[in-house]
């Protein structure tokens, strides 16, 4: 007895996507996660890793069973059936691809929203914050000198509670290097160092090209750009060092652009800090008077 064509194609396709989220479930090709938005992003990977394996094992097996199963055999001269066309094969070729795709957007739209991508335009309020904030640092930088140099703020990734305490940190990127400087220490640093669990806000802006700072472990990757400040907001949960791109053609030492983020424990932090602030100016002396002579 024939097992029917359409039972046999239910059973393969279930069987497909068992092994498609079976692979997306057990076979991981990212780095450690180290921010708190991490997992979020790992988790839309997920989707379209196992969306990815179902196409590829479906494709690629239905190509070889073609191959194999509609081959022209030795001495057949004669041709092929002529098909026409089948509309309802047609229909959901094109509304499986369709849904598939129109799923991957809204879930995409939703983690980013959720990584805080579309806070700046969804809070009016938070991003003229932002430009306030930001409009301050680079008055305060420069002297308090001009209204004409006002910073455009982009929009920053990962939403940060309003009751924590951020630690601010302005980032400079230049051909072919980055440094970060701590504005409440004064600290400058060929690397970027944190403490973990808590929100960290670099506020960065390019030199001369446009660059991208770029950290694979807290899976966040933001343009630099001449002239316009641009917000990145972060939480570093896993203490360790990791590495610093530029993920922007800069130049022709752009490979070379690196650096390093060290998250240290909070109290490590605190020590770095005092290891490396500057000491302070010596107190002024005023010189006295001199007195008259006495006749």
């Amino acid at each position: 007895m024939a097992i029917p064509s359409s039972l046999v194609t239910l059973l393969l396709g279930m069987a497909l996507v068992l092994v498609g989220f079976w692979v997306g479930q057990n076979v991981n090709l990212l780095p450690l996660d180290a921010s708190s938005n991490a997992p979020v992003y790992d988790d839309l990977f997920r989707v379209l890793f196992v969306i990815g394996t179902i196409l590829f094992i479906g494709i690629v097996g239905l190509v070889l069973f073609s191959l194999v199963r509609f081959r022209r055999r030795d001495g057949d001269e004669s041709d092929g059936l002529p098909i026409e066309g089948n509309l309802p094969l047609e229909i959901v070729w094109t509304a499986i691809p369709a849904i598939v795709v129109l799923f991957v957007g809204i879930y995409s739209y939703d983690i980013y929203e959720r990584m805080g991508g579309m806070a700046p335009l969804n809070d009016h309020s938070a991003h003229m914050a932002h430009q306030a904030q930001a409009m301050a640092v680079q008055q305060a930088s420069a002297g308090g000198q001009g209204d004409g140099d006002q910073p455009r703020v982009w929009g920053g990734i990962g939403p940060v509670d309003p009751g924590e305490a951020v630690l601010p940190v302005e980032v400079t990127a230049m051909q072919f290097a980055f440094l970060f400087h701590y504005p409440g220490s004064n600290i400058i640093s060929g690397e970027l160092h944190v403490p973990s669990d808590r929100p960290v806000e670099l506020r960065m802006e390019a030199k001369d090209v446009i660059h991208a700072f770029w950290v694979p472990q807290f899976r966040l990757k933001q343009d630099v750009i001449p002239g316009q400040t641009t917000v990145l907001t972060f939480t570093p949960t896993r203490p360790g060092s990791y590495p610093i791109v530029c993920a922007e053609l800069c130049g022709p030492y752009h490979g070379g652009m690196r650096s390093t983020v060290v998250v240290h424990e909070p109290d490590e932090f605190e020590a770095w800090v005092q290891r490396n602030a500057p000491a302070p100016p010596p107190p002024a002396t005023v010189a006295s008077a001199p007195t008259a002579p006495v006749a």
